[in-house]
């Protein structure tokens, strides 16, 4: 159930809100708080999932109330409460970090609307926290070959501009990790990095997950909610194996890049979105587009730099890197020591026929360490890393 506190020191604009928020909606468990520092205490001991706030209040008027939360608990979004002589701090406030801001008298609609949004972003937030903790360990670039080389130093170059990437390559090559490299080393890095796999989503669902939905715009749209675009503002999206995607969010997506724009389904409101595109394909998008399953003007929106990264048989040289690099993070995971391979092992391992790239290797090796010996030998690679 989510949790809102209401900081504002007027009784009587505190029992209104009490009353619209929770006679609309059983579900939500409202406390309140009649000053600023009264309210940081309790955000200090208790969880909140969004805050109302005044802004002219005693001893700590709102935006001292804004900042002090945004040290403590920066993940909570902050709704101002603004009277009419307080307009323009309230905007001034959204510059500081607020969610958004009502006026007095609060409207029903407006005020129930902006806080479903806000607690849909506060749940992309923590989301988005989570995500970056996992990039640092996850998505280390590993190999010293030429063709590998190539494209770390193309990312370097790319990365810390705005240009719109796209990344092609067979599966299970890295395409990702490229993508979390690009990100990473961008101006945007401060900002979310919001991942679709657009394979993964039926095709009836993608524009609701790119873009959005209002409630009622479809049969499961039980509630408003922000599309991956909203989500990934100020940072980065990346639209990972896009030669999927239907041809109608080809359209919405071309929109978007076009003019910075985004329609939920269902609304005719234009919301206006800051983020930067990269996308992925194993696909041969020349051959789609002649065969009319994507459109030509989008893949030419997209590619502005193309980023090949190649498969594993192309940088055999890196294979005994990865070996070590697998091996290494096995061990930590199953909570062992590492086991090392005997030279021989890892050139066997070098001439294979590696169909499934840097995927396929990396289960080649979980599988040889748990069923090799204690240094994994020529005749465990012949034995357990059948094709």
């Amino acid at each position: 159930m989510p949790k809102i506190l209401i900081i504002e020191d007027e009784a009587a604009i505190r029992r209104v809100l009490i009353k619209i928020l929770t006679e609309e909606n059983e579900a939500y468990e409202v406390k309140e708080a009649e000053d600023g520092l009264q309210g940081i205490n309790l955000i200090k001991k208790e969880d909140f999932d969004l805050v109302l706030c005044d802004i002219k209040m005693p001893k700590m008027d709102g935006v001292e109330v804004l900042a002090a939360v945004k040290k403590i608990k920066p993940e909570i979004p902050m709704v101002m409460i603004s009277g009419h002589g307080d307009l323009d701090t309230a905007v001034n406030t959204m510059r500081l970090g607020a969610f958004d801001y009502i006026s007095k008298p609060p409207d029903l609609n407006r005020l129930l609307n902006t806080v479903r949004i806000a607690l849909d972003r506060k749940e992309l937030v923590i989301e988005n926290a989570l995500l970056k903790k996992k990039v640092s360990k996850n998505y280390e670039m590993v190999g010293a070959s030429e063709a590998i080389s190539q494209v770390k130093e193309m990312i370097e170059k790319v990365a810390p501009t705005e240009a719109r990437v796209f990344i092609t390559g067979p599966n299970g090559t890295g395409k990702e990790l490229v993508a979390h490299w690009i990100h990473q080393k961008s101006e945007r890095s401060k900002g979310p990095m919001i991942e679709v796999n657009c394979a993964a989503i039926p095709s009836e669902l993608i524009e609701s997950e790119l873009f959005g939905h209002v409630k009622g715009a479809f049969t499961s749209a039980i509630k408003e909610r922000a599309g991956k675009f909203e989500a990934a503002n100020a940072g980065t999206i990346f639209l990972d194996e896009i030669g999927d995607m239907s041809l109608s969010a080809q359209a919405k997506v071309l929109r978007a890049l076009q003019e910075n724009k985004v329609q939920r389904v269902g609304s005719d409101k234009d919301i206006k979105v800051d983020v930067r595109v990269i996308a992925a394909t194993n696909k041969d998008l020349k051959k789609e587009i002649s065969e009319g399953n994507f459109r030509e003007d989008l893949y030419h929106r997209l590619a502005v730099i193309l980023i090949n990264v190649p498969a594993l048989n192309e940088r055999r040289d890196d294979i005994p890197l990865l070996i070590t690099y697998f091996a290494k993070k096995i061990a930590e995971e199953h909570g062992t020591s590492q086991k090392s391979f005997t030279s021989k092992a890892i050139k066997l391992l070098q001439e294979y026929d590696w169909t499934g790239n840097i995927r396929e290797l990396r289960n080649v090796i979980e599988r040889l360490i748990i069923l090799g010996g204690s240094e994994v030998s020529e005749k465990d690679v012949k034995l357990f890393a059948s094709k």
